[in-house]
């Protein structure tokens, strides 16, 4: 558990109820500026961290429970299900993940590209270079399920346990977890246990980027 995953949460929590980082201290009863940025780093330079009892208060001034902020925290924010498309916030890109795999989506780099993809609109995401996909089948249940939305950061750092989405050489787009990864080669597992995990050489593989929204 990292400095900036426990404040991120709290950020996204307060994007998913409509809510600045002032108005969602506020609406639990603290101070408005609690959660501002510059109170996350102490005058001496160290890391702030927000208290229990805050962490506390926002969850029950939003009507959420601990393991809602534990998925928060792991960088997998819940989305309500449906209220992305449409709502206010920064449009990112949206296809289909059975799509993805299609020539014209993506650069070489794994950045999307083109004028086919839809739009979906979610809170602030750092990242310029987000896009969405909504999955398609059940290798990810039941975590993703088909028809799911969600959201990859080509930034965003990977590391072992995170849910990713892979593009091989060979063209194919598939949404899994990153079980290992070493020098040579990549492992990665289904979720669902009727489905297969896959191992590949790293040549093999054109990008990686990480999920880090998805709707519930």
């Amino acid at each position: 558990m990292r400095h900036d995953d426990i404040w991120r949460a709290l950020d996204a929590l307060a994007a998913e109820h409509g809510l600045s980082a002032s108005g969602l201290a506020r609406k639990a009863g603290l101070d408005p500026t609690a959660f501002n940025p510059s109170k996350r780093i102490g005058a001496d330079g160290r890391a702030r961290w927000p208290s229990t009892e805050s962490v506390a208060k926002v969850l029950n001034a939003v009507g959420r429970g601990i393991e809602d902020f534990a998925s928060l925290v792991s960088g997998l924010p819940a989305l309500p299900r449906g209220g992305g498309r449409g709502g206010v916030g920064r449009r990112v890109p949206l296809i289909g993940l059975a799509q993805a795999g299609g020539e014209g989506y993506f650069d070489d780099g794994g950045y999307p590209v083109g004028g086919s993809w839809d739009e979906i609109s979610l809170p602030e995401i750092g990242d310029p270079n987000a896009y969405a996909l909504e999955i398609s089948g059940e290798s990810m249940e039941p975590v993703f399920r088909d028809g799911d939305v969600v959201v990859v950061s080509p930034a965003a750092p990977v590391r072992r346990g995170d849910r990713v989405v892979v593009r091989t050489g060979k063209g194919e787009v598939m949404a899994k977890e990153l079980r290992r990864q070493s020098a040579k080669r990549i492992e990665l597992a289904s979720l669902n246990p009727a489905h297969p995990s896959y191992s590949f050489e790293l040549p093999e593989i054109a990008w990686m980027h990480r999920i880090i929204w998805a709707s519930q």
